[in-house]
């Protein structure tokens, strides 16, 4: 069974967490360094988050549809992207394995891979806020 129940669960978790990181003055600078546009679609359920990162620009988040035009797409169930969050996926390996899938410059994604450790104990403080220990414990 899959952890979220729908696509709002998705954007109340997974979305949040990119709201907050745009809005970060410590991290978002570091993440626009990538200077690109990545859109997240996930399966299980279905759900779209698209992400501007680009250098010198305010950050944004379009949960669903969006006019943003993604330079690199990654795809991947939404119980990947949840268990990569708390800190339990690696993009090498699960890129190698199939669990995740990239098209365009697959370089621009690699590089921001190293950011992305102090953001876990963010995400689970986002679920242990909202009451969400099934989600901690089923990962």
């Amino acid at each position: 069974m899959a952890y979220f129940k729908d696509a709002d669960e998705v954007y109340a978790y997974i979305g949040k967490l990119f709201e907050q990181l745009a809005e970060d003055e410590e991290l978002s600078p570091r993440f626009q360094k990538a200077n690109t546009i990545v859109q997240y679609q996930y399966r299980d359920p279905e759900s779209r988050i698209t992400v501007k990162l680009m250098e010198g620009e305010d950050g944004q988040v379009d949960c669903g549809q969006t006019g943003m035009e993604p330079e690199v797409v990654m795809s991947m169930d939404a119980d990947t992207a949840h268990r990569f969050w708390l800190g339990k996926v690696n993009v090498t390996v699960a890129l190698a394995r199939g669990q995740m899938k990239a098209k365009g410059p697959v370089a621009k994604i690699l590089k921001l891979v190293p950011l992305v450790k102090p953001v876990f104990p963010r995400y689970r403080a986002l679920l242990e806020e909202d009451g969400r220990e099934d989600l901690l414990e089923a990962a």
